[in-house]
């Protein structure tokens, strides 16, 4: 039996049928060029051949001394035909279909009594391609490492009979770090560091916190975002290209994820207009970001933050809306790069506490939001991926609305593209796809200003 680590057990325990707590994925592919019509079939009796599980594909809570959620257990006996699905669209197999079987799915809660995923192939698309819904409990795994594992799923060669199965994956080799330095002698520096550099964190988190106002929790204004929401689940997704934003990158003199905020902003935006409910002051978003320069190849040290972002949703202007997040970003940054790595650690856990209110049941109801939505951009594959001489052509993640937070925006980058997935709450947000419409629209306001 193996103890559940804190933040890990805050999910399961935060978990109810109004607030499922798994991260999903929906992923589209192109069969190869003469695959039959029993392929799907014949693919997913491969996958079943795999008796072999890592220990993250055996996890399910277990209760200890009558406590539940605070200890994993091994599952001795994977029920693979329960856990691997395959179902079929009926006609005429649309996308909207499709987004709406995915959307039934991503409200279901996992089963408890059983390891925490689930795969759903996905056949009878109109254009002849497949789908791939998965999911995973957030205690297990979160976006990074969720596209770390369909990354060493599939392979670069299309020609590749071998299929990989992602519960039984070869370990990777640990790296080295050549200094010989113990585990327990970084933990004891990292101690040593945090025990004598208050003054320091004091100083850096006045100029970083005051002088350069960086955005703080608590200071959004409430939206019609940012309310009690239920378990049912709406998810909407499409695919940009990436030379579109990186046009308006270049242009601006700002970043791909400064594009890919002012995007979100401008289509939250036109979505409130809609419905005159647009607050005077600003959204806020939570943003997950690295602060790795393109050429580090560390691994040690704390180099990801969490960054409040002021997304100017009050100024009509893209162009300026844009330089107020681009601003913004940059000065989180800045405040960031300036820190230890234990410093990060303080500065980025008060900027992640509120979350873990969120998790708290009827939190949502009380004062103002920490901060109106979350939108991550998790870096995805660059070359094009199989698996089983199928293409990907889309990988869309879904993620998690917090109660309080009805929406989320996550998006991956896949080669030249960016897919997008929204969820939502289907009480709150009945017309999710309209901020699809939206994103197009301020991304094609962005273009103009900019030429």
């Amino acid at each position: 039996m193996e103890f559940i680590a804190p933040l890990d057990a805050l999910f399961l325990l935060a978990e109810s049928r109004e607030h499922p707590m798994h991260v999903g994925s929906l992923q589209l592919f192109e069969p190869p060029e003469g695959a039959g019509p029993n392929y799907l079939r014949e693919f997913r009796e491969t996958l079943l051949a795999d008796k072999n599980f890592r220990p993250t594909f055996r996890k399910r809570p277990a209760t200890w001394l009558g406590a539940p959620q605070l200890a994993w257990t091994q599952d001795g006996e994977v029920d693979l035909d329960y856990h691997v699905r395959r179902s079929a669209l009926p006609a005429p197999g649309s996308m909207a279909q499709l987004l709406d079987h995915a959307s039934t799915l991503h409200s279901a809660l996992l089963d408890r009594h059983r390891p925490l995923w689930e795969l759903h192939f996905v056949e009878g698309l109109a254009d002849g391609r497949f789908a791939l819904y998965s999911k995973m409990h957030h205690a297990l795994i979160d976006g990074v490492s969720a596209q770390r594992l369909l990354r060493r799923t599939l392979t670069t060669d299309p020609c590749s009979t071998e299929v990989s199965t992602p519960w039984n994956l070869p370990r990777k080799p640990r790296p080295e770090t050549g200094s010989g330095r113990s585990r327990l002698g970084g933990l004891l520096e990292n101690l040593s560091s945090a025990g004598t550099s208050t003054t320091a964190l004091m100083k850096a988190a006045r100029a970083g916190l005051v002088q350069q106002q960086l955005t703080l929790p608590f200071e959004a204004p409430r939206t019609l975002f940012n309310v009690p929401i239920g378990g049912a689940r709406k998810c909407a997704v499409r695919t940009w290209s990436m030379d579109r934003i990186k046009q308006v990158k270049k242009a601006t003199g700002t970043t791909v994820n400064d594009v890919v905020l002012a995007m979100s902003a401008g289509a939250l935006r036109a979505y409130l207009l809609e419905r005159d409910a647009l607050p005077d002051k600003p959204m806020v978003a939570l943003v997950p970001m690295s602060l790795r320069e393109a050429d580090d190849t560390d691994t040690q040290g704390v180099k990801i933050a969490a960054l409040l972002c002021n997304l100017g949703t009050d100024i009509a202007d893209p162009l300026e809306r844009l330089r107020v997040v681009s601003e913004s970003t940059r000065t989180s940054k800045e405040v960031y790069r300036s820190l230890t790595a234990t410093q990060t650690l303080a500065v980025a856990g008060l900027m992640l506490s509120p979350l873990a209110a969120l998790l708290l049941p009827g939190f949502a109801s009380l004062g103002l939001p920490p901060f109106n939505i979350i939108i991550s951009n998790v870096p995805g594959p660059s070359e094009p991926l199989y698996w089983n001489g199928a293409r990907l052509d889309a990988g869309y993640p879904l993620s998690i609305p917090l109660d309080g937070q009805a929406v989320n925006i996550t998006l991956t980058s896949h080669g030249d593209s960016l897919d997008f997935g929204l969820v939502g709450c289907r009480r709150t947000l009945p017309d999710l796809h309209r901020l699809l419409d939206h994103l197009e629209d301020a991304l094609a306001a962005l273009e103009d200003a900019a030429d």
